[in-house]
């Protein structure tokens, strides 16, 4: 019988698509984020998203059609980002990165 491989717990995990969002722990970077949770944080902390964020606008920097639909997702995205510690909710529907929350 063949062993099973066994990983080593100190190789940092790679995001899958369509997988959950951890809890932000220190130290963690967005890298263990799935891409589209990535583009997310990214536009929040670049000079674009600075003073924080709709929904709305969000959808269209990433390149999205602006459709309720769309939007839905996104916002979806962002509040899950928010609960786990990535982003902050700054005031309904307006999300900023953590630095320049305040």
């Amino acid at each position: 019988a063949e062993e099973p491989a066994v990983v080593p717990e100190s190789l940092p995990q790679r995001a899958v698509a369509g997988s959950t969002v951890p809890h932000r722990t220190e130290g963690m970077t967005a890298s263990v984020l799935a891409v589209d949770y990535q583009h997310i944080v990214g536009l929040l902390e670049s000079d674009v998203g600075r003073e924080g964020m709709r929904c709305q606008q969000l959808a269209a920097a990433l390149g999205l059609q602006v459709v309720p639909a769309k939007v839905e997702g996104v916002r979806s995205k962002a509040k899950r980002l928010a609960e786990r510690g990535w982003i902050r909710q700054v005031r309904p529907g307006v999300f900023t990165a953590l630095a320049q929350a305040g």
